[in-house]
């Protein structure tokens, strides 16, 4: 196997992969070489088989492994034997879609390209080769064979015909020799099999369109080559839902630690409620936007509900983070602007006459400076509520000590006090509701979010589907018309209905149970943010029935 860079498609690896040739003697082991066959058309876009000489019945008589690929192959997992039979009446359609592009390279060859003394192309020499012959009989039937499951399972052929790179015993040595030895023939026709190569080899891909990496293709290798020493059949679809799982739980925990790093990186606690939510939303956008590029076959969407309630439940980590940042910051803030103020309360300076206003002025001066604080985080309001609470029997002791006030006036000041701290109160209370709808408004965008995300991945897959039946449907009406064309009527009749079943899935609405996933997607949501609610034991409408 050979990886090398792309010539010509910026960011894609062309991979090699060179098999061993087929119908050795010395191992006389056949089942070996139809193992090889089929894993090289399972992994291939593809698919090059090369012979020498000519392509004539002896040769396609050697290429009898294509006629054994259904039992060396199955497209679709099947439960029962209902369902094998009507898998067996489908079989070539669903190969159609899976199956690489088929390349007949003839090495060493002789011949001159004309037949019925008209001059052909090598693609008119190979579709020459695999014209059937007309009778029921068991000799036109062991004669077409071959030639029909290559026409069936590969629709899309092409053919390149090579001379003898050079002559005598040179080819002994053909690997040391200068390319100005080669036949130049031989030279121009390579040129035209590479381009060919790099131009119309697609990316690799599985069932249902998704195109695969570096790091799928070596899983999908991997699940084949243990399938086919297990004893076992592989499976399309077996080995997609396999690859799916692997990379589905991947894509959510590289989703999860993407949101994770990104809110450590980003966040500078102790954060405002609305700087912290445009954060936790970019973070969080970003995350799905990385989910959905790895994810494939998330059917019920379970890979990505596991997501949501993940971020769900970090982001709540994180905003107690956020809480007690500013909780912490709060405190120190108070601490040091207090400072004075607890040294004037050890020297005695407020318990003289006219003392409470100057312990009054001073502890104004001191909630004002908090207020103009930048960074105080979700957490000010109530911390400062909780402050001015503690200090209220030491306000209370110095307003009563001070000689200075009438009864009269201690009264009025004691009113006022305790306006003020319903009024800090009020603010703490207001601090918590505007807190609470902005998570809910986060909770809103998020599901806005997923759902976008969802349905462009979705659209995404069903054009993906789309594309299969259309490719499949283009091969069927194509090899339809030749049949016609040669006077294969019955063949051609007996392939309507599998033509009006790919149009009937082409225009059928594809679309996914949109309703259910909502559900889905919405309950995740509610019902992680209700858990955080109901750990928390605030309710909002209670938090502004106190308000009011």
């Amino acid at each position: 196997m050979w990886c090398v860079p792309h010539p010509h498609k910026q960011n894609h690896t062309l991979i090699l992969l060179d098999t061993e040739g087929l119908g050795d003697v010395e191992k006389g082991d056949q089942k070996n070489d139809c193992w090889i066959f089929a894993l090289a058309v399972l992994l291939s876009s593809t698919f090059v088989y090369n012979s020498m000489g000519t392509i004539d019945h002896y040769a396609l008589e050697k290429l009898h492994y294509v006629s054994e690929l259904t039992d060396l192959i199955k497209v679709k997992a099947t439960k029962s034997l209902e369902e094998e039979d009507e898998e067996e009446e489908e079989e070539d359609i669903e190969y159609v879609r899976f199956f690489p592009n088929f390349v007949w390279v003839v090495r060493d060859f002789t011949l001159e390209l004309i037949i019925e003394d008209q001059p052909v192309t090598e693609d008119e020499y190979l579709e020459y080769a695999l014209k059937l012959k007309k009778g029921n009989n068991k000799q036109a039937m062991m004669y077409n064979l071959p030639r029909l499951c290559i026409r069936n399972f590969f629709p899309s052929r092409k053919c390149f015909v090579f001379v003898r790179p050079v002559v005598g015993e040179d080819i002994n040595k053909i690997e040391s020799l200068p390319e100005n030895d080669l036949d130049p023939k031989f030279l121009h026709e390579t040129l035209r099999f590479c381009d060919f190569v790099y131009r119309q080899s697609e990316v690799k891909t599985i069932k249902g369109g998704h195109h695969l990496n570096g790091r799928m293709f070596g899983t999908l290798a991997q699940t084949y080559v243990e399938t086919i020493r297990s004893g076992a059949v592989p499976c399309l679809e077996n080995a997609v839902i396999s690859m799916a799982t692997i990379e589905n739980e991947s894509a959510v925990k590289e989703a999860m630690a993407y949101y994770q790093s990104s809110m450590v990186k980003l966040a500078p606690f102790p954060m405002e409620a609305e700087e912290f939510s445009q954060m936790h939303g970019r973070c969080e956008k970003e995350a799905l936007e990385i989910f959905m590029k790895r994810s494939f076959k998330d059917e019920d969407h379970q890979y990505q509900q596991q997501l949501m309630e993940g971020i769900i439940q970090s982001y709540h980590e994180f905003l107690e983070r956020n809480e007690n940042s500013s909780v912490m910051t709060c405190h120190g803030i108070l601490k040091e602007l207090s400072a004075k103020m607890e040294h004037n309360l050890e020297l005695g300076y407020y318990s003289k006459p006219g003392g409470y206003q100057l312990y009054k002025e001073d502890r104004d001066v001191l909630v004002q400076a908090f207020q103009q604080k930048p960074r105080k985080g979700v957490k000010a309001q109530e911390v400062l509520d909780k402050f001015l609470e503690q200090k209220k029997v030491e306000a209370e002791t110095i307003l009563q000590a001070d000689k200075k006030l009438t009864d009269s006036d201690k009264q009025l000041a004691a009113e006022k006090e305790r306006a003020v701290l319903m009024e800090q109160q009020k603010a703490a209370e207001e601090e918590k509701i505007i807190h609470m709808e902005q998570q809910l408004k986060d909770q809103e965008r998020s599901h806005q979010e997923n759902m976008v995300q969802m349905k462009e991945k979705m659209n995404a897959e069903v054009e993906s589907i789309k594309k299969e039946a259309e490719k499949a449907l283009n091969c069927k009406l194509k090899e339809q018309t030749e049949l016609l064309n040669k006077g294969f009527t019955e063949k051609a009749r007996l392939m309507e209905e599998e033509i009006e079943g790919l149009k009937k899935e082409i225009n059928l609405q594809k679309g996914h149970d949109l309703a259910s996933t909502v559900g889905k997607l919405v309950a995740a949501a509610v019902q992680g943010f209700c858990d955080y609610l109901g750990k928390r034991k605030i309710n909002l409408s209670q938090q502004k029935q106190r308000q009011k």
